[in-house]
């Protein structure tokens, strides 16, 4: 909330529009007026109006942060499909959780409709409890459907961290439901961590500490959230002391699934959603596929891309041969996307996709920080490049000096004869 303004004592002296920082205050029929998106409650304005017209801001009631448990991650599914982010964020959020404390359990939110077969998938990639939503109004994403039902469920069961992937759905719904919980997000994180303050820790070490004597208002346990920030010329790290629950969206490629345990279990939660049509304000009408051709850089295994180097756009059909022969998807530096060489959706990147394959090709890619901050999780990173010194071949598992339109014809054939080997070995 921003300061308040006593009408009948304003004299309109237009000293407190002078002393505003933030151009948040303005004189308008010799009264003051508050725009509530400029005010930071800074409170310059109360120390220079002379005639007690000002009102600072109340207080914001504070949280009981002792009452928030656990870590939840939305599921987010597509016409009965669990997104690959998804799983991942479990995997985390099980690291998370054993850090935080034993108690802490690792739980998925599912929301749709007819969806009761996608609780075992998340069983078996970590999750200890899953959270069902299902009503016909939720059959598809709408930012109104999903945000009532998400706040129903925090507001009844207090997850400590709610984690979302950072997906189209996931930067439309993450924001919405922050604001209604009046809380805050971290956007587009690559790495989350736990801290534990120095309370927690002592605790641990003296089991005679009386915890009781502890302010549960006391941030004692939270995510540390990194993001990159400035154009990815700085990893910027933050945290959520004050509210809860702490919420982040999160890139998709950057955390590690567990490895699925066939059969595992887990306890079902069936949640009846608060929602009528009138809640609903979006009607889908009917959803078309693109046909374009479409790119899915985070499940593939191999990607080859290509950079600044490759000339012009012709380059990129090169780069098509190539990924078509050993059975990758075609990627690319930024250079080459501000270039008009070839679509965004092929970028890789911190501005783009985050990628994690098991052999990465850079292909006339210099190896700019915010490119190496995408890719360089990679199992097996092979670069080429006319520049022995570039940055690129620096974190490259193997480093070929040359040009590129002469190398890759000569791994494209003897790709060619490996298969042609194989399949003489194989009759």
């Amino acid at each position: 909330m921003a300061i308040k303004i006593i009408n009948d004592k304003c004299k309109g002296c237009s000293l407190c529009a002078k002393a505003c920082p933030f151009d948040a205050l303005k004189i308008v029929d010799r009264i003051a007026v508050v725009d509530e998106g400029k005010c930071t409650n800074c409170n310059a304005c109360i120390a220079k109006c002379n005639f007690d017209a000002i009102e600072a801001a109340p207080e914001a009631e504070k949280v009981d942060l002792s009452a928030y448990k656990h870590i939840w991650v939305f599921a987010e599914q597509r016409q009965g499909k669990i997104q690959n982010v998804a799983l991942e964020l479990l995997g985390e959020g099980k690291k998370l959780a054993k850090d935080i404390s034993e108690d802490t359990q690792i739980c998925a939110v599912l929301i749709g409709n007819n969806i009761d077969h996608l609780a075992q998938e998340c069983f078996e990639y970590g999750a200890e409890k899953v959270y069902m939503v299902q009503d016909p109004l939720l059959e598809n994403f709408t930012t109104d459907g999903y945000t009532k039902v998400m706040k129903q469920l925090i507001d009844e069961y207090k997850p400590e961290i709610v984690l979302y992937g950072a997906t189209h759905i996931g930067r439309d719904f993450a924001p919405r439901i922050a604001a209604r919980c009046n809380t805050g997000l971290t956007a587009d994180c690559t790495h989350l961590d736990v801290k534990v303050s120095k309370y927690i820790e002592f605790a641990k070490a003296n089991t005679t500490l009386d915890t009781s004597t502890l302010d549960p208002n006391d941030p004692s346990t939270g995510i540390k959230q990194t993001r990159p920030a400035f154009g990815g010329n700085l990893m910027a790290t933050i945290i959520c002391p004050k509210t809860r629950p702490q919420m982040s969206t999160v890139r998709p490629g950057v955390m590690q699934k567990q490895e699925r345990q066939a059969g595992a279990t887990g306890e079902i939660v069936n949640v009846k959603p608060e929602i009528s049509k009138e809640d609903v304000r979006i009607e889908i009408k009917d959803i078309v596929k693109s046909m374009k051709e479409m790119v899915s850089l985070t499940d593939a295994k191999i990607i080859c891309s290509g950079g600044r180097g490759l000339g012009d756009a012709s380059g990129f059909e090169l780069m098509k041969q190539f990924a078509d022969k050993v059975g990758g998807v075609v990627g690319s530096s930024r250079a080459a996307v501000d270039a008009g060489w070839i679509d965004h959706s092929h970028q890789v990147g911190q501005t783009g996709t985050t990628v994690k394959p098991e052999i990465y090709f850079a292909c006339g890619i210099s190896g700019a920080i915010q490119h190496l901050a995408g890719m360089q999780t990679s199992g097996c990173i092979v670069a080429i490049n006319k520049d022995p010194d570039a940055p690129i071949m620096e974190v490259a598992d193997y480093a070929i000096v040359g040009d590129l339109y002469k190398v890759i014809p000569e791994i494209i054939a003897e790709w060619e004869n490996a298969e042609a080997l194989y399949d003489a070995t194989t009759k």
